[in-house]
Order: structure tokens, then sequence, then C-alpha cells
């Protein structure tokens, strides 16, 4: 099988890449998951010693048939690319995982999550799961870090300081997107028109794939669109069957929920939960979800929508910066093995982003286009804070609220103002 690619020339170096190496040193394998195109392949090779293409090498499918053990010859930690293509291979993994001394042997890449039958035996205590999103802002270079996640989650303040990052500036990222592949496009439209391909590819070949049914590209474009245009909220899958039926009413809910269900699998679109902390105040909990898509960039590829058409339409604009900022928020929290909610109850109030990272240890985050918002977001937070049972939940690390420009500070209320262009892990 092929020897890797060393090639060092194009690779931006990732958060994730001191994830997988610390998840290399404490199990068997390492299993990347996220959707195409998102560098998982490369990552992978900045660490492995060899590799096999599950899905690119002529001689895969013969050598199943033979021996597969011989696809697993090779130095550790060895890639074993798109396994899923060959998803027998990972009952194999998981057995010399047991046969084998020490840590850290394989790498498996895949775009996909498989159908339960493919992994009965789950890997539990062999395979250590990373997930693997598109590139930050941090990552792609428009953000200084300068406002850590982890300090402000360790309760530091934050020190003054701005952001150069424009309004204008930010409509392009988004359209853009956090694909590495684009780094090397050289323009914002080449790189649109390539998410937009890709959207095709989904719509024409992968949706089928992944739930094993066939369906109408036409269809699953249209439902793309609704859900473009009902990015980071909560409508439901009634809602979005209804947008997009039209003139067909065989586009039922449960249609809607079949389509969700295989774009989930494929990684492109990625549920925000709803946190459920214990409240001081007799307000009830919504448990709805909000959906984003694993990038805006896909949100304007579905609609056909350049940064023009962002600058136009500012409320649609709020929303898929919002989603622009829970993409960072999780690449950022990962690394530090938190997870990203949003909170919503009965009364209305409701809060973008809450950081959990384990008992005692939570923030909350409201993201605002316009910085002519930041009183309205900040009275928010304060009110929230005031409704968490701080004896069972913890004081808050940090109140926070995420604004597309300007300068980043902090209130005498104690509530941080901080630029997209700022957060970092």
């Amino acid at each position: 099988m092929s020897p890797p690619n060393r090639e060092q020339t194009a690779y931006r170096p990732r958060i994730a890449d001191q994830e997988l190496a610390w998840r290399l040193a404490s199990s068997g394998s390492v299993v990347i998951e996220g959707p195409r195109v998102c560098g998982k392949t490369t990552t992978a090779r900045q660490a492995a010693a060899s590799e096999v293409l599950m899905d690119a090498d002529p001689g895969v499918s013969e050598t199943m048939a033979v021996d597969p053990g011989l696809l697993l010859a090779g130095p550790s930690p060895r890639l074993i690319d798109e396994w899923q293509a060959e998803p027998a291979i990972w009952n194999h993994v998981r057995r010399a995982v047991d046969d084998r001394p020490g840590l850290g042997h394989f790498i498996l890449t895949g775009s996909a999550v498989p159908a339960d039958d493919m992994t009965r035996h789950t890997g539990a205590g062999r395979m250590s799961r990373l997930r693997l999103r598109p590139m930050s802002l941090l990552e792609l270079g428009h953000s200084t870090g300068h406002a850590s996640l982890k300090r402000l989650m360790a309760g530091d303040h934050l020190r003054s300081t701005s952001s150069e990052l424009s309004l204008e500036a930010l409509a392009q990222l988004l359209c853009v997107g956090g694909w590495p592949g684009h780094l090397r496009r050289g323009s914002t439209d080449a790189s649109m028109v390539a998410n937009e391909d890709y959207l095709a590819e989904i719509c024409r070949v992968d949706i089928s794939r992944a739930g094993g049914i066939s369906r109408d590209p036409d269809k699953v474009a249209r439902f793309l669109q609704s859900l473009a245009r009902n990015t980071a909220t909560t409508a439901t899958a009634a809602t979005m069957a209804r947008d997009t039926q039209g003139s067909d009413p065989a586009f039922t809910e449960h249609t809607a929920r079949s389509y969700l269900a295989a774009l989930e699998q494929l990684m492109v679109v990625e549920q925000q939960p709803a946190w459920a902390p214990h409240l001081r105040s007799r307000s009830r909990l919504r448990t709805s979800r909000k959906r984003h898509f694993v990038d805006p960039s896909l949100a304007t590829a579905a609609l056909g929508a350049g940064p023009e058409h962002l600058l136009r339409d500012i409320p649609w604009f709020g929303l898929l910066f919002e989603s622009l900022v829970v993409r960072d928020l999780r690449v950022y929290a990962q690394a530090m093995r938190a997870k990203v909610y949003h909170y919503r109850d009965n009364t209305d109030l409701e809060v973008d982003a809450i950081v959990d990272a384990g008992p005692g240890r939570w923030g909350a985050f409201e993201i605002k286009l316009g910085t002519g918002r930041i009183e309205d977001a900040a009275r928010t937070l304060l009110t929230f804070a005031e409704r968490v049972d701080k004896a069972r939940c913890g004081t808050p690390a940090v109140l926070a609220v995420v604004t597309s420009t300007g300068y980043g500070y902090q209130r005498p209320d104690g509530v941080a103002v901080i630029p997209v262009g700022l957060l970092g892990p």
C-alpha cells in the first residue's frame, strides 16, 4: 500500500493536532470523524508513519477478500483512510489493537457515520474518537486568539484590545468557509463555486449513500435551502417540511426527519443541544435543539448568496454569524474537552451559546452581529446568570457578548465584549 504523503507545504496547523497526539498516547487507535474535505486525511498524515487508502487503492478489495490483516501491516501509527469504504476492517483493527502491545497503533478517518451494524463491536476501550470540523478563524489566520476561551473559562478577565476584522471581510469569510482546500483557491468566487459543487454532490450522491435510500436531488436541494433559511434556529422538522414541499404534498414531516438524519450522518448538519441547568426561578426549560450547517458557507451556497447578499439582509447575516461563532466555539471548546449548548426557557429568555466544561465550570455567550445590541445582550446574560442555581451549578466563569468587530473589553458589570477576530482556544 502507498506510503504517507509527507509534503508539508500546504499544511496549516490545526487545533486538533494536539488532541490527536494525546488520544494516540492514551488509546490503541483514534477515529477522526468529520465532513468531507475538512482536512481529516491531511491532519492524520502529520502523525501517521504509514497509510492505506481504503477508497482509492485498487488492491484493497482483493486484499480484504484474501487477508485483511495485510492492510494493517506497516509502521505505527498506521492511517486507515476512509475506513467505511470497507466497513469490515473495523473489527480487524479492533482485534489488532487487542493483540499488539502498547498504544497508538492506528488512525482511522471517515466522512460518514456508518450504520449501526457496521460497528456492532463498538471498539470501547480500543477506539478514541476525534471530531474534526472546518477550520476556525484562528486557524485560518483571521483571529488573533487574544481572547482565549480556556483562560476565560478559568476566570481571567479580558484585556482591552481591538479587532481589525471589518463587516465586509466577515461577509466574505462566511461565504468562503473554513474548508482547508480554499486556502489555495485564491478568490472568494472560486471558493463559492466549490461550495456549491460540494452541496450538489450531497444532493446527487452522498445523501442516498448515507441513508441507503434513493432521494430526488431536487427535493434535497430544496430542503437544504430551507435549512439555510432556518440556520441557528429551533425550527422543527414539520416547519421545514412545509417550507420545502411547495406544491408537493408528499414531502412530509417524516421525510424531513429522514433527510435530517442522513445529513447528520454525513456530518454536514450538526445539532446544538439545549442546556439544562438547575434554576432558582420557576421558569421552565425548552429542550428544542438548534441546527447549524457544520460551516455557514454551506448555508450561503444552498441559496446562491454572496457577500453582497449578506450585507443587504442583516437579519440573516446575523444568524449566519451566530453559526460561525458556534462553529469556532465548538473547535475551541473541544480542545479543553468542553461542549457547546444553547439555552431557552418558557419566558423566551434565550442565550446563544453555553460552554459547559464539566461540573461547576460553565460560561454563557450572546452572539450579536451589531455592536448596537451589546447593552441588551449583556442584560440578557445577567438575567440568565441570576436564574441559574449557583449552589448546584456553580458561578459562571465568563459572561460575554461576541460581536463582529470593534473593541474588546471588560464592562463594569463583569460582562466581556469580544470581537470574533479576538476569539481563540
